[in-house]
């Protein structure tokens, strides 16, 4: 999936070419003056020095659009897009981003790249996509770089490429670009499209990871904690996995659970591991339910409970994992039939939530 929402990122901000009051953009605009009709819909669209008025920004908008002004074509199409003093129309928005695109306008460019991406006002069409969002990424639209990067990557509308995924990412990372950092340094983990580097992988994920990109700062703890790219660190590692965890990345609600249930780059806490761990098991992460499972099977952080073990064992093996059915049968002699009926409501009522929460 493209990440970029549809329509805000690559929206070139209003471009008032000579702040004038609205009187004089007005007499301009009434005879006929492209920028004037453009500013003065601008300042009907910001309320600056007037009431704000879409249905005016709209009128001005439409008369400099019409004689060919490209901010104009590319304002009036974000107004279409969000329906602000016209009904939502995403064919409308269509028309008019593809003229100012056509004149080569690189943000309206990227927006309509988006537009093709996302199958809004037109039949879904990567190869229209790659089309634009190429057009605009040469003009260095870093959101058009990263999703151009993204299709290379993922092989939507363009044959699979790492090589050219890795240049664009590349433009995009270079310019500040959280997701595009995130992406280059997994390519340089994977060793896709270019040489497998943990040094460089650290170094984007490390620039995506101070971002705030859960994923980011998931595998870089991972590489602290393996010590690839990096000096071995259970500290740094249980650092970058809490700020993943925190924000409900499961993989890292799993890693930051066995770093406290084995002590590593924090003191021992069971306790900590089973809140970890829970997390991660009720995002229905199956090798965290089997944990959580030997985590009350033998009492570790909580009071035993077999009906708790049974439960998780229970919901980790109907998600195929063998050896979670093993430990379940290996525990449910030591438990009363009320118990094991009791741990099967459990179950029950766990895949009922999850499918209600999805």
């Amino acid at each position: 999936m493209l990440s970029i929402w549809m329509g805000v990122a690559c929206q070139a901000a209003y471009k008032r070419r000579k702040p004038k009051a609205p009187k004089l953009y007005t007499q301009a605009a009434e005879q006929g003056i492209a920028d004037a009709q453009y500013n003065l819909g601008v300042l009907y669209d910001n309320g600056q020095g007037v009431p704000q008025d879409y249905r005016e920004a709209v009128k001005w908008l439409t008369k400099a659009a019409e004689q060919g002004d490209t901010d104009a074509q590319n304002s009036l199409g974000a107004l279409y897009y969000e329906g602000q003093g016209v009904p939502q129309d995403y064919q409308e928005a269509l028309k008019w981003w593809t003229k100012a695109a056509e004149q080569g306008d690189a943000n309206t460019q990227c927006a309509l790249g988006l537009f093709y991406a996302f199958g809004k006002g037109v039949p879904q069409d990567n190869r229209e996509a790659v089309k634009w969002l190429t057009k605009a990424a040469e003009q260095g639209i870093v959101d058009a770089q990263y999703n151009l990067g993204l299709l290379y990557d993922e092989g939507q509308g363009v044959p699979q490429d790492y090589r050219e995924a890795v240049k664009w990412y590349t433009k995009a990372a270079e310019q500040g670009d959280a997701e595009a950092q995130y992406h280059l340094g997994l390519l340089y983990d994977e060793g896709q499209g270019v040489p497998q580097d943990y040094q460089e992988a650290v170094k984007w994920y490390t620039k995506a990871a101070e971002q705030g990109i859960a994923d980011a700062q998931y595998n870089l703890g991972v590489l602290y904690d393996n010590g690839q790219g990096v000096p071995q660190d259970n500290r740094e590692a249980v650092k970058w996995l809490t700020k993943a965890a925190e924000q409900g990345d499961a993989d890292a609600q799993n890693s930051l659970g066995a770093l406290y249930y084995e002590g590593q780059g924090v003191p021992q806490n069971y306790q900590e591991a089973l809140m970890w761990w829970t997390k991660a098991a009720e995002q229905g992460d199956a090798n965290t339910q089997c944990a959580l499972g030997m985590l009350y099977a033998f009492g570790k952080g909580v009071p035993r409970d077999l009906v708790q073990s049974y439960k998780w064992f229970n919901i980790a093996a109907a998600q195929g994992l063998s050896n979670a059915e093993e430990q379940r049968d290996a525990f449910t002699p030591q438990m009363t039939p009320e118990q094991v009926a009791e741990a099967e409501r459990l179950s029950s009522e766990f895949w009922e939530k999850l499918r209600t929460d999805q």
